[in-house]
């Protein structure tokens, strides 16, 4: 039996984070398990690549919803990556931390040590911003977070728009507040993305002491007397037990995390029991709290030809996007799913804090990876910051290679509801702002005909989706309920942990890669005792 001393189940954000900070002690054994495959295509190293990639099978692997009446009967694909990096090599590159409040939050809600002062230096460590110096951001990690890259006038005039409805610019998300509009930071470096492969894995291989297993699937952990020695691997048709002498750390997901423990005897009884898996702790959280973002989208065909739609189809603009890419490392080949936006406060805010995110780009399309509209598109979504909806995440039956069921719950509060259309209402406001009115002819999607709060709630129900953001399946907090405590450790087991975005106890306000590779380093510190 292969023997390590940490054994890492996932090569995601946080997983690759935690095996280049255990594996620097050259004495301690490592053993990082990816059921993908290396992150070697270029598609996942450009940063537009995001496009191409996040659907593709080869990197993804599409989890689908159950339907709900919220979502008008339909199921949501959830892409998740499955490849070395994990979704951070398939993300949007949108690299933004969330409200200072939104950790806070997280103490309040029983992580002790979790706070925006107790997490802000582990965020300052992993990063290396190419911006001016501040108090907010790091300059010696390795991480690469850049500033937007490419200028287009459309995106200008929208900012322009929002500020003269009342939002103030802001001209770094990542410091003092998210309040307000500007451009996106993104996980870049000169000219490629800047994954957690890129930035913490991969710079650690040549480590004798680390091991990375690539294609192998990980069934369960293995338990002995209520600890865990190990796992299961599925690889090539056979299985086989690897042993850790420390630590078993979970760091595959809010999917796949959950579902783990869940086969592995560690979740609610009675479904265990129902699926024939022995009971090792009676969990009855795990797989609970399961939260995302719900984005609903606007789009309006420009007067002139001046859409990213356009220029792709123009051989001549492609060529000197090609150009501006790799001579300067700046222009629409350097940017992902988001270029400007912010956060604004609807109606329904509490005490000043934003409700409401947008993001904004000059292009549209029906999602990722298929072609872009025909027209001059350009789009603007908007979801809910802090969404008081909670679902769930179950195995279906004890095969570990079966999709567990996902029941998100998306808008089943009235709240949410509310929130979300006050969102597409403003967008559709800002649009009619001086420095943009006059620049589109129609609004495309959801149309004029949308022209009342239950019109544009029934459109967002039936058209609305995912922004990749699921987090929450193993809770962290002081109760006994909660799925892991502070330190990250299991309850009702020993030699476990979960290290990834399912212990949020609350989803953070904005996009979550940055907060779950905060949760590795800060993970990989508490494991180290440090």
């Amino acid at each position: 039996m292969k023997t390590y001393d940490y054994i890492i189940v996932g090569a995601g954000s946080a997983g690759c984070v935690l095996a280049n900070r255990l594996s620097a002690d050259p004495a301690t054994r490592v053993l990082v398990i990816e059921a993908g495959g290396p992150d070697k295509n270029f598609w996942l190293k450009i940063p537009i690549g995001f496009y191409r990639s996040v659907y593709d099978n080869r990197f993804s692997r599409s989890f689908t919803t159950e339907p709900s009446e919220t979502t008008g009967g339909r199921g949501i694909i959830w892409p998740r990556g499955r490849v070395v990096g994990g979704s951070s090599s398939i993300n949007g590159l949108i690299f933004i931390r969330g409200q200072h409040d939104d950790f806070d939050d997280w103490e309040k809600l029983g992580a002790d040590g979790w706070g925006y002062r107790d997490v802000l230096p582990y965020f300052r460590k992993l990063e290396r911003f190419r911006g001016a110096e501040s108090q907010y951001h790091g300059a010696h990690g390795t991480l690469d977070v850049s500033q937007l890259r490419n200028d287009h006038p459309m995106c200008r005039a929208w900012l322009s728009a929002a500020q003269q409805w009342g939002l103030p610019a802001n001209t770094d998300f990542n410091g003092d507040t998210t309040y307000g509009v500007g451009a996106y930071a993104l996980s870049i470096s000169d000219r490629w993305r800047s994954s957690s492969a890129v930035a913490f894995l991969h710079p650690a291989l040549p480590r004798q002491n680390l091991t990375l297993m690539t294609q192998t699937h990980v069934a369960r952990v293995v338990f002995e007397k209520g600890r865990a020695l190990g796992v299961e691997l599925l690889a090539d048709g056979r299985r086989e037990i690897v042993r850790a002498e420390r630590e078993v750390i979970l760091s595959s997901g809010s999917l796949q995390s959950p579902q783990i423990l869940q086969l592995s005897g560690v979740g609610p009884a009675d479904l265990l029991k129902k699926h024939g898996v022995d009971v090792v702790a009676d969990a009855p959280e795990v797989g609970e709290n399961l939260q995302d973002h719900y984005q609903a989208r606007t789009i309006v065909e420009l007067r002139d030809k001046i859409s990213l739609n356009n220029d792709v189809r123009n051989p001549i603009k492609l060529a000197q996007m090609g150009f501006e890419w790799l001579v300067k490392g700046s222009g629409p080949l350097t940017v992902g799913a988001g270029q400007v936006g912010g956060a604004a406060c609807t109606k329904h805010a509490v005490g000043g804090r934003p409700d409401i995110q947008f993001n904004v780009m000059p292009l549209s399309v029906d999602k990722p990876g298929t072609p872009l509209h025909k027209y001059s598109g350009f789009t603007a979504a908007a979801w809910q910051c802090h969404p008081a909806s909670r679902g769930r995440l179950q195995i279906r039956s004890n095969d570990p290679l079966a999709d567990p069921m996902i029941e998100p719950r998306y808008l089943s509060e009235e709240i949410d509801r509310k929130t979300l259309v006050e969102g597409i209402k403003m967008l559709r406001e800002i649009y009619r702002q001086p420095a943009f009115k006059d620049v589109w002819t129609r609004e495309v999607v959801p149309g004029s005909e949308f022209d009342s709060d239950e019109k544009i709630l029934d459109f967002a129900q039936k058209t609305g989706g995912t922004v990749f953001h699921p987090v929450g399946t193993c809770r962290m907090g002081r109760d006994d309920r909660a799925v892991v405590d502070p330190e990250l450790r299991v309850r009702g087991v020993s030699g476990l942990r979960v290290i990834d975005a399912s212990v949020m106890p609350k989803v953070t306000s904005a996009n979550t890669n940055a907060a779950s590779l905060m949760i590795g380093e800060k993970g990989a510190s508490l494991v180290l005792g440090h």
